[in-house]
């Protein structure tokens, strides 16, 4: 817990009973002793949590053992594809192509659940998210988008087991991992869950990313937020501010990442799952300039079990789900970024940490053999982010106007993505 390996996943703090709390959800974030945990509940919770240790190939064979594809980057796979939504609302309101709002609709208009474990903006604090179990189509649409700030989705675990029905789970990696992981000690909290779906995953921001966007548009009072968005409007989307007073502070997606550097957690940056290996369907946006130059929203779909199989072949042939087939080879090089970012620089930063005597996750696998320029390049953006994390910086960037800090962000990223895109991609596919 006072680690910066901790994911904030909520599990622990499920798990207490009321012993453990979320403190200082605008700050750091971090559970809280506020009761005296005995010997087993304590080593109950040890026993659950991703962040320390998570055995990957272990829980592959447990969860995927006839898995028909496997790739250490993209993890256990039946089938790919790339598709969108054919409901034009859920396209509009999700953050790529709306498949995983389409799957969970088509599941709960088909009885297949009862409902669903995902997560919105709270309805008493709007600037910061909330998990809840959504029963209607209108609750799954209330929970679209993505939300890059810290979200503990499993502290609802006392809710989940409570629920009388079948349950669909929606979750970033770490709180996926832990959902397993509390499935195979067959653990009554989860015993309604019948399946697991998610988003692929970059990183995490602290809610200092929202306060400091606000402080360069001039406001200083986050609860005077009305509502708030990461990915608003036409794809990409922008990430969106709307104050009670009326004022709308907006800036486009791309640009609004300028913020990354400045608010990372850091365990999100020790996290090498991209893919959410773990569910029985993940998916993120194409990213490829055949379907970023038609907007609208296209989205990279892994099937992973033959559950997940068979739910897209349902939604495909009731014409709630158009696809394509998708290639490893095009899979891996549409997302080339992400699998260099989690799959090598995960792992040169977890090396790195070793070697300055501080704890390291363990998940049962590492991967290694990366060449001298791609570790001296892990150097350089490591250097980068403990730079643009202290205080000096993050305030001299509130100093100048968002919309040019973006645009220069922008630009700079295209820059270094040009720069290394040789050493980033060497040897990729292998």
């Amino acid at each position: 817990m006072r680690s910066e390996l901790c994911s904030r996943c909520g599990t622990c703090v499920g798990l207490s009973g009321g012993k453990l709390v979320f403190d200082n959800k605008e700050g750091k974030y971090l559970p809280k002793i506020t009761g005296k945990l005995d010997d087993k509940l304590a080593d109950k919770i040890w026993a659950a949590c991703p962040a320390k240790h998570f055995d990957f190939p272990a829980y592959r064979h447990n969860f995927y053992p006839d898995a028909s594809h496997f790739h250490e980057y993209t993890g256990p796979y039946e089938n790919m594809y790339i598709g969108y939504a054919t409901d034009e609302k859920v396209r509009r309101n999700a953050a790529s192509g709306g498949l995983i709002s389409a799957v969970l609709i088509h599941l709960l208009n088909s009885n297949a659940i009862d409902g669903v474990v995902t997560l919105r903006m709270s309805k008493t604090k709007p600037w910061l998210t909330e998990p809840f179990i959504a029963t209607t189509k209108a609750g799954i649409i209330e929970a679209a988008e993505s939300k890059y700030i810290i979200s503990s989705v499993n502290d609802i675990l006392p809710q989940m087991e409570a629920f009388i029905g079948k349950l669909a789970f929606v979750g970033i990696p770490p709180q996926v991992q832990s959902i397993r992981k509390l499935q195979k000690m067959n653990d009554p909290a989860v015993r309604n869950i019948k399946y697991i779906f998610g988003p692929f995953y970059g990183n995490t921001l602290y809610f200092s990313s929202v306060k400091s966007f606000l402080r360069s548009h001039g406001e200083k009072d986050h609860s005077k937020i009305k509502k708030l968005y990461f990915r608003y409007g036409e794809w990409p989307g922008s990430m969106r501010v709307e104050m009670q007073s009326g004022k709308i502070l907006e800036l486009k997606k791309f640009h609004a990442n300028y913020l990354i550097p400045f608010h990372v957690v850091k365990n999100s940056l020790y996290c090498t799952d991209f893919t959410n290996e773990f569910t029985d369907i993940s998916g993120g946006d194409a990213w490829a300039p055949v379907y970023e130059e038609r907007g609208k929203g296209f989205s990279m779909i892994i099937a992973r079990t033959p559950a997940g199989t068979k739910i897209i072949n349902e939604m495909v042939k009731s014409g709630a789900l158009h696809t394509e087939p998708l290639s490893e080879k095009e899979a891996i090089k549409m997302h080339s970024h992400g699998y260099d970012l989690k799959k090598r620089g995960s792992f040169i930063r977890i090396k790195f940490r070793k070697l300055c005597g501080k704890q390291i996750p363990d998940y049962g696998y590492t991967l290694s053999g990366f060449g001298i320029k791609r570790h001296v390049m892990e150097m350089v953006i490591s250097f980068l982010f403990m730079v643009l994390r202290t205080r000096l910086a993050r305030w001299t960037v509130e100093q100048l106007p968002p919309g040019f800090i973006g645009k220069r962000f922008e630009k700079a990223r295209n820059f270094w993505k040009r720069s290394t895109r040789k050493i980033k991609r060497e040897n990729l596919a292998e």
